[in-house]
């Protein structure tokens, strides 16, 4: 906040304390896009939101074990990812995913003897909306299953033993048959 803002109507946004907002004839105008007063002119640039360099009617080339993920973000703007089927994960109403960060619409070159992603070419997780998923009903039946179909899921003891052994690299007869039980977990 500047010394005169005062005088150019210049406030600090009641909901979300973004400085720079404004308020004419009572209504507010916040130009953080998060804010329930977020208006459009108040962002910097146009008034239109930003159209994806990459539109989504580019199709996208799609490695094997791969997944497209066609998403709309919070700016309205369609995006398209290419991540790993193998890493997906469901948390909730979002979907972690691994892409890869240098350009976020490739997935990361991989070594083929060790797997790991070769230089220059690093991953990055990221967590998408299932709401804001276009393609949802593709990308969940390419997402690996934790439990087979009918299958009960493990009991709160059994998720413990697994992910204290997880976590620190051990074993035990105990995790072994829960492993057996729950391959995919």
């Amino acid at each position: 906040m500047g010394f005169l803002d005062w005088l150019t109507g210049k406030i600090s946004c009641p909901r979300c304390s973004t400085g720079g907002a404004r308020e004419i004839n009572g209504q507010i105008f916040c130009p953080n896009p998060t804010c329930a007063y977020f208006s459009k002119t108040m962002g910097k640039g146009d008034a239109t939101p930003a159209v994806s360099s990459k539109g989504s009617s580019m199709p996208v080339e799609v490695p094997a074990g791969s997944i497209a993920i066609q998403y709309r973000d919070f700016r309205g703007r369609d995006r398209t990812f290419v991540a790993e089927a193998d890493s997906a994960r469901r948390i909730r109403n979002h979907l972690s995913v691994k892409v890869s960060s240098d350009r976020w619409h490739t997935v990361a070159i991989r070594n083929p003897q060790t797997g790991e992603p070769m230089k220059g070419s690093k991953e990055r997780r990221i967590v998408l909306s299932r709401d804001r998923i276009k393609n949802l009903a593709e990308v969940e039946s390419a997402i690996p299953q934790r439990v087979a179909p009918g299958q009960a899921w493990p009991s709160p003891r059994e998720r413990q033993v697994m992910g204290y052994h997880t976590k620190n690299h051990s074993t035990s007869p105990l995790y072994e048959s829960v492993r057996a039980k729950y391959p995919n977990w």
